[in-house]
């Protein structure tokens, strides 16, 4: 559980950090979304091919070299000293966490080899993973209060070390028989697919409809068609395609790439807001952050005593549609919305995507034959990662979209005047700008910068909304007639164990 925390963590470490980076730095609204989201595009996409060498060199063989690897990057990141050098150190990272996730889940697969205490297993797993999601925030703020945000990453070596001296005696070594030489041609596939796609949709998003971002998209899909054949066409594939096309594997993973869509897509919005808009200092905005993640710890408990007793597809929908409704809620925020309004919308949305989510990763993995646990656990992972990141893409250039249009005319107001460029692209950027100016003026291009991003919020609310109305109906369609979770994987190879239990 530890890397699992310490990697989830890193996907909203830097929520709170925006504003003081863009003071730092001073990336442009584009460097800005690729700082955020260019960790997870990277662990997405090398997922599948972690997961794969995960199976054949062992899983903690795999998981210290990631330990070391993501060490190393976190060092790189903290004392970047350009938004280009900032990108680079958080892909290394996402480089080095995906030799970390892939092998947490495999391990569970492995050990609890009894359908009811792998759901416990797998419901702790996910409960961790949201939790490293809420305490990335926190940890920002209270070290936001006393260091440069360059620390946010120094936090991951102790951590690191830890783990690198207890998993030799606490963690046991899985891995599957021999196999062919490792599939390159795969591994550089997988992520020249998943790349050029989500460039396109960001640059679809923000832009609009022009030829390059559909020329990137197309590239994309191009090349995933190649891997997908590629696959068919090996005796040994780095992915088992036959896995996907069970339902209660395929199905569980679509649902957890929407659920992360919104989660992680919404999340900067909100805690943005809390800083930005509502004026709050970091740690006090963290230790509000964490009020809606305690219905996680409600809800996925009353959802797994449900699915016992009706079909989890139907309560896997349900979750999904109280999130909507938790979406649909935040689109009637304002400026000057008491903050238990906001609350309860972000409350909501976060009990009903948890419920779904701890469900959809226990069918998933309970489909999955143990001897393809890692690649299973890959697949698992890279839909959530890579929804996260889209999420955040997609929702993040929405928003942005809606902040730009809404700051293009003159700031109205006491002393107003022209607005600069950067001040049109980020709220960061016009807090940032405000300080410079005389109170006045300063007063006015707040006001107005705040509610444009309050607007850009709504827009992304009610996109997530949708995007939660489309998984409840998945669930339904796709999982109603899954096989049941508890029911044990065919296995076709054997598997080898060796270390200490």
């Amino acid at each position: 559980m530890l890397p699992l925390l310490l990697v989830s963590m890193d996907v909203s470490v830097l929520y709170f950090a925006i504003p003081f980076i863009s003071q730092d730095l001073a990336p442009s609204a584009t460097q800005q979304l690729w700082i955020l989201d260019v960790y997870g595009f990277v662990l997405s996409g090398l997922l599948i091919t972690m997961g794969t060498l995960g199976d054949r060199i062992g899983r903690r063989r795999l998981l210290l070299s990631g330990a070391v690897a993501f060490g190393a990057a976190s060092v790189a990141a903290a004392y970047a000293s350009t938004p280009d050098l900032l990108i680079a150190a958080r892909a290394l990272l996402g480089v080095g966490g995906a030799t970390l996730m892939p092998s947490t889940l495999a391990l569970i697969r492995n050990l609890f080899r009894d359908s009811a205490q792998r759901a416990k297993a797998v419901t702790l797993w996910t409960a961790v993973m949201a939790a490293g999601i809420s305490l990335g925030p926190v940890l920002s703020g209270v070290l936001l209060e006393h260091f440069w945000w360059g620390s946010l990453f120094l936090i991951n070596l102790p951590a690191m070390l830890l783990l690198l001296v207890l998993a030799p005696f606490l963690l046991p070594e899985f891995k599957s028989t021999p196999r062919p030489g490792f599939d390159l041609l795969s591994a550089l596939l997988s992520l020249a697919a998943v790349l050029p796609v989500v460039y396109g949709i960001k640059e679809v998003a923000k832009s609009g409809i022009h030829v390059l971002p559909l020329v990137h998209v197309a590239a994309g899909v191009a090349l995933g068609l190649l891997f997908v054949r590629r696959q068919r066409s090996l005796a040994q594939p780095m992915i088992d395609l036959t896995m996907i096309r069970r339902r209660a594997f395929g199905g569980a993973v679509v649902a957890n790439v929407l659920a992360m869509f919104a989660t992680v897509g919404f999340a900067v919005f909100f805690n943005q807001y809390l800083q930005s808009v509502l004026g709050m200092r970091p740690l006090e905005a963290a230790l509000w952050s964490l009020v809606p993640s305690g219905a996680a710890f409600v809800c996925a408990p009353v959802g797994a005593m449900l699915a016992g007793r009706i079909n989890r597809a139907h309560v896997m929908a349900g979750g999904f549609a109280i999130a909507a409704a938790g979406f649909v809620w935040l689109t009637q925020v304002r400026t000057d919305s008491p903050l238990w309004f906001v609350l309860t919308g972000c409350a909501t949305y976060v009990g009903g995507i948890i419920t779904a989510m701890t469900l959809a990763n226990e069918m998933a993995l309970g489909a999955a034959p143990p001897e393809r646990a890692g690649a299973a656990a890959s697949v698992i992972e890279s839909g959530t990662e890579f929804g996260g990141a889209l999420g955040m893409a997609v929702l993040g250039s929405i928003g942005a979209a809606v902040y730009t249009r809404e700051m293009a005319g003159p700031v109205t107001g006491p002393g107003a005047g022209p607005v600069p460029e950067a001040v049109r692209e980020t709220l960061g950027g016009a807090v940032a700008a405000a300080r410079h100016l005389p109170a006045a003026q300063a007063e006015s291009l707040l006001a107005s910068a705040r509610e444009a991003f309050t607007q850009s919020l709504n827009y992304a609310a009610l996109g997530a909304a949708v995007f939660m109305l489309l998984a409840a109906a998945c669930a339904v369609m796709m999982l109603r007639h899954g096989a049941d979770p508890g029911t044990p994987a065919p296995a076709s190879e054997p598997l080898e164990r060796s270390g200490r239990a």
